[in-house]
């Protein structure tokens, strides 16, 4: 017997099993890629937030990957961590969660554990994943233990990962709430239980939509601030000195990542599809930030026309092309609609990024540069995309024929602006 299983071994399921494994839970990972089974179980990792050395180490305090749904049988705690894309409809695509719940029912004995992770809309534990789970006559609450926890995984943040971000967890009953806590309470340092399923899967998307509307704020603040020859990023830093009733949100040329662009969308779409009618806040800030990669095409136009030259026909050099700093993940990165939109102004467009050797955005035929300097030298117009820490943001500026700073980081000067 084990006792966690975890279900998708990407960004969320692997710091998981890690903080699992460390605390000396025995661990059996699932993932129905055989690639990435067998590179774990050779050592070797897949995401940001894990180094070779880190499988390693849960290699030798237990950890095992396998595709064997067979293994799940063994284990007291199931947890599901596997993706949920948007679907063409706005709401999440499910299949993923529904082929674990499947592949779990399976596998299913008295007395389990069963935690879903993965992002969703209100209501998935109860409506989608119990009714399956039931099926052969077992019963949640009564059988076996059944709860939500969202997942709060942020690649790259150095600070805090699975074992001291506190973890939110809601039962389909109480028992289910107090199993599912007693797990988690063995790795993470806080357990926050809700009144049930539900209030934890909204707790998750409340939490994104607060950002993605305040990033938004500021993105139509950018706009209007940069017209009226105000700078934007200094009235940030001026009102941050407040010590209450104020947090920081920055413009940049996009949201993009795991969460912020898609999360509010799963809360919007099941408020018009259950009550009929719209969540204007989440529908208008994604409104506001989707549009953000245009406006940057906008800006690129107007700097390159102080130098006399049109877009069409200039070389544009792309530099950060991830979603957030410091990392190689490109999910919904920015930088592709950016990218696309440049190209079909007739832009040619280079990119540098030290975690990304082959960008296949356009279809992988904008074409990478070695020497970022060098070709920030050469290029029409440089736009600093992602800020990543290894990139000398002071160099780039004097080497830039002109640079465009969607980060706020390098300072204002006849050859250098800021979003």
């Amino acid at each position: 017997m084990v006792d966690a299983a975890v279900i998708g071994l990407g960004y969320v399921g692997m710091p998981l099993a890690q903080a699992a494994s460390r605390a000396g839970l025995s661990v059996v990972g699932f993932d129905i890629d055989t690639s990435v089974v067998a590179d774990l179980n050779a050592g070797i990792s897949h995401v940001d937030d894990l180094q070779d050395r880190d499988v390693a180490e849960m290699l030798a305090l237990g950890f095992s990957a396998t595709s064997d749904p067979g293994r799940l049988s063994e284990a007291d705690a199931i947890v599901i961590c596997v993706p949920t894309p948007l679907a063409d409809d706005g709401g999440p695509d499910l299949r993923h969660v529904e082929a674990a719940v499947a592949t779990i029912a399976a596998q299913l004995r008295p007395g389990m554990v069963v935690i879903l992770e993965s992002t969703t809309y209100p209501g998935t534990t109860d409506e989608v994943v119990r009714p399956v789970l039931e099926a052969d006559g077992l019963i949640a609450g009564r059988d076996f233990h059944l709860a939500f926890s969202p997942e709060r995984i942020d690649p790259g943040n150095r600070e805090y990962g699975a074992k001291n971000t506190p973890k939110v967890v809601g039962g389909h009953t109480q028992a289910c709430t107090d199993a599912a806590a007693a797990f988690y309470g063995r790795f993470v340092d806080t357990v926050v239980p809700t009144r049930g399923t539900r209030e934890a899967e909204t707790a998750k998307l409340l939490e994104n939509t607060y950002r993605h509307i305040n990033i938004a704020l500021v993105n139509e603040m950018a706009r209007f601030c940069h017209d009226l020859g105000i700078d934007l990023w200094d009235v940030i830093a001026a009102a941050r000195t407040k010590p209450f009733g104020f947090q920081a949100f920055y413009p940049g040329p996009g949201v993009g990542g795991h969460c912020i662009p898609i999360d509010p969308n799963y809360l919007s779409h099941s408020v018009r599809a259950r009550l009929g009618y719209p969540f204007r806040f989440v529908e208008l800030a994604q409104e506001i930030n989707s549009t953000m990669p245009g406006y940057v095409v906008r800006r690129a136009q107007d700097a390159l026309n102080d130098d006399a030259k049109a877009l069409k026909g200039s070389t544009v050099l792309l530099l950060g092309v991830t979603y957030k700093p410091d990392i190689a993940d490109e999910r919904e990165s920015p930088a592709v609609p950016l990218a696309r939109q440049l190209v079909a102004h007739g832009a040619t467009v280079l990119y540098h990024d030290p975690y990304v050797e082959d960008w296949r955005a356009l279809g992988g035929e904008i074409k990478r540069v070695d020497d970022p300097l060098a070709a920030a030298e050469d290029a029409d117009l440089t736009i600093l995309v992602q800020n990543h820490s290894g990139y000398d943001v002071a160099a780039l500026a004097d080497a830039a024929r002109r640079l465009l700073d969607t980060r706020g980081v390098v300072p204002v000067n006849e050859r250098v602006q800021r979003l």
